[in-house]
């Protein structure tokens, strides 16, 4: 995984004025996820996470449509709210493409800890089909090094088969890639592995 340049700064640096790290969730595609489907997800990984971590988990707009454009200036704004605090971020499935598209074409900017994404598609070929985002492969060279990026499959996943990890592989050869054993497209609800790898980062600045 890439290395911090800096990595003696203070811990305070990575968290807000409650002294908690920021964790931002971007919910998936489709009708009422936020409310009925996602949401399982945000309160696993609060619950994993503890009380140390502020998960803020922004509705998207027109979820059950999703325009990629709508959605990164969605993103954005909630970076915004973020102002100096660097965050943890974590997608799941076409907002992992989403928002991964979004680090690719404007993200330098942000101070990011981290990216975690669950159930994310490739898009291209052996993937989904590129239509409104483009190709995984096209932003991947800009992305490789810029910060930790981990990914989760589940191995029971019929919208995002495990060989979309494949692909990731190959594209982001440093990723960290989970493939788990017995989890749907949801991972079962469960994101303790998410939550662990979390916990487990450097205590470091990536500004």
């Amino acid at each position: 995984m890439p290395s911090s340049k800096n990595p003696k700064k203070s811990r305070s640096a990575s968290t807000d004025v409650a002294g908690r790290k920021r964790v931002v969730f971007v919910q998936g595609g489709g009708e009422d996820v936020h409310d009925s489907w996602d949401n399982r997800l945000v309160a696993s990984l609060e619950q994993e996470l503890g009380a140390g971590y502020l998960v803020r988990y922004p509705r998207m707009p027109r979820e059950a449509d999703p325009d990629p454009r709508s959605w990164k200036q969605a993103i954005a704004r909630e970076l915004g709210r973020a102002r100096d605090i660097p965050v943890i971020l974590v997608g799941h499935s076409v907002g992992a493409a989403i928002l991964l598209d979004f680090l690719a074409g404007a993200g330098a900017g942000w101070r990011i800890s981290a990216v975690f994404l669950v159930a994310p598609p490739f898009i291209g070929d052996g993937g989904w089909p590129s239509g409104e985002l483009p190709p995984t492969k096209r932003g991947a060279a800009d992305l490789r090094d810029r910060f930790p990026l981990y990914l989760y499959f589940g191995a029971d996943d019929q919208t995002v088969p495990p060989s979309h990890g494949r692909l990731f592989e190959e594209a982001f050869p440093r990723a960290l890639i989970r493939r788990l054993r017995g989890r749907d497209h949801q991972l079962n609800d469960d994101l303790s592995v998410v939550a662990r790898d979390i916990r487990h980062l450097p205590e470091i600045d990536r500004s």
